[in-house]
């Protein structure tokens, strides 16, 4: 018994290391969704993102995302969840999918080794506004699983980029056109006051030539032949020349 004891202890001890060892990584990470809330147009491309942190490799791994609030069906005798997509063995499973989503979900699967497990869902409807969980089974931790909520708004207007492709030379040009079509209007406005400014002064000397004029006239008409000469008028030959 003595001589077995320093063996056994010995094993134990390379036991406890190995499992430390081996996966250190995988036993510390946590499966995190974010955002956990996301808007779309109908018809657009989303991404539920959701990834391990710390990063682990997990392309051994099963991934499952799923709708946690979609009830079976009940004419299913088994009653087996369905899934929005399922990765196994380093490809889909596509007998446990809806069928909603056939051919409209793929993972990053390139991403997988850094521990994204990030689900795209091509051409979304109303119909798939609802939560969704990414859940891995078989990850050694205590957090295997986390949600998103997608939300699709049909009231929701998509970026003008993604309707339309930019060319890169339009982008070039369109800054200055843009700058020009500004200057123009500053040009414009500027000229629309010179002319209201120089109506104004036109109007007012207008004025006073009329009034200076009025009051020679009247003089004149007042003034009786033979009478003596008092001042000479204030006003003599232009409108605008005073004595």
């Amino acid at each position: 018994m003595d001589r077995n004891e320093p063996s056994h202890t010995f094993s134990l001890w390379i036991l406890v290391f190995v499992f430390f060892v081996s996966s250190p990584a995988e036993a510390q990470a946590v499966v995190m969704a974010s955002p956990r809330l996301i808007s779309s147009a109908p018809g657009d491309d989303v991404v539920l993102r959701c990834h391990l942190e710390p990063p682990v490799d997990i392309q051994a791994l099963t991934v499952e995302w799923s709708k946690p609030d979609l009830q079976p069906d009940p004419w299913d005798p088994l009653r087996r969840v369905q899934y929005v997509h399922v990765h196994r063995n380093g490809g889909e499973v596509t007998d446990m999918k809806l069928r909603s989503y056939a051919g409209r979900t793929e993972l990053l699967t390139e991403q997988l080794r850094h521990g994204n497990v990030s689900l795209k869902i091509l051409n979304v409807t109303l119909a798939d506004a609802a939560r969704y969980r990414c859940f891995i089974p078989k990850l050694k931790s205590a957090v295997r699983e986390a949600t998103v909520q997608l939300v699709v708004d049909p009231y929701l207007i998509k970026p003008s980029t993604t309707e339309t492709p930019l060319d890169p030379k339009n982008l070039q040009t369109q800054e200055p056109q843009d700058q020009t079509n500004a200057a123009g209007g500053q040009s414009s406005l500027r000229i629309w006051i010179l002319l209201v400014a120089s109506s104004s002064v036109l109007v007012t000397l207008g004025g006073v030539c009329l009034w200076r004029h009025y009051k020679k006239e009247r003089k004149t008409t007042l003034e009786e032949p033979g009478a003596p000469q008092g001042r000479e008028p204030l006003v003599q030959g232009s409108c605008l020349r005073t004595s």
